[in-house]
């Protein structure tokens, strides 16, 4: 089992994001986490990768306990996951192979980090990650000057720089236009697929997830409603998921 997520709940205020979630990955599974707006899909999402602090449960990965990790053993758990967002969070003023050599500063001394002395061996990864996203004439191009599914390969690949174990998308695809966000699905898909990677996606995109995951987890009012094969979600799962808030 690569991730375990046991009874994690989450509030803001007075309003309960997440409610004793609980779920498990495994190596190489492609999952999409699906539900209305405001079911908790990017709250899960910001835990599981350290932005959020759960108010209560377990989060483990690779079997290490990620709120009981501290200093170096949280920074290892923490390269264990790469995340991909939306809005793609790159640096636009720099080229496409510094924003993928950026994930590797945490790994990095003080001093090389703030002079930006990434060494050879790094950026010849970074370039063979651009590459392998379909990028390889554009390793020098300011990522301004990128469309936006360059951006997301862009994100990709610099996920994919500290060699994750798992890979979380949130709404990877809601910004771009349809074919491109098929595209962009389709390359994570054969990442996962030959990489041997784990995938966790946020979307609301149902036909997509449908599409391209093994399995769905469905999200209602910060509750999993429906964890199963995609075949097995029929109308009547889709609408639980969807419909009024369980009670």
């Amino acid at each position: 089992m690569v991730l375990e997520v046991s009874g994690v709940s989450k509030a803001y205020g007075g309003v309960h994001a997440l409610e004793g979630v609980s779920f498990g990955l495994e190596k190489g599974q492609f999952v999409s986490v699906i539900g209305p707006s405001g079911a908790g899909k990017t709250t899960l999402i910001r835990i599981l990768n350290g932005s959020e602090t759960s108010d209560g449960g377990q989060v483990v990965l690779d079997g290490a306990h990620m709120e009981l990790a501290r200093g170096r053993d949280k920074r290892a758990l923490q390269k264990r996951i790469g995340t991909i967002y939306q809005d793609f969070a790159l640096v636009d003023g720099v080229s496409a192979l510094q924003n993928v050599l950026n994930a590797a500063l945490p790994d990095m001394a003080f001093g090389p980090a703030v002079l930006g002395l990434f060494g050879r061996e790094r950026r010849e990864k970074a370039a063979r990650l651009l590459e392998r996203v379909g990028l390889s004439d554009k390793l020098d191009t300011p990522v301004r000057d990128l469309s936006g599914g360059q951006k997301q390969r862009v994100a990709i690949a610099r996920a994919l720089m500290r060699d994750p174990a798992l890979l979380l998308a949130d709404e990877p695809v809601a910004s771009l236009d349809p074919v491109t966000g098929r595209q962009i699905l389709e390359l994570m898909q054969d990442i996962q697929r030959t990489e041997g990677l784990t995938v966790l996606m946020n979307s609301h995109n149902l036909a997509l997830s449908q599409a391209f995951s093994d399995r769905l987890i469905g999200l209602n009012a910060g509750r999993v409603v429906y964890d199963g094969p995609v075949d097995r979600a029929g109308e009547d799962v889709i609408a639980a998921i969807y419909g009024e808030a369980p009670r």
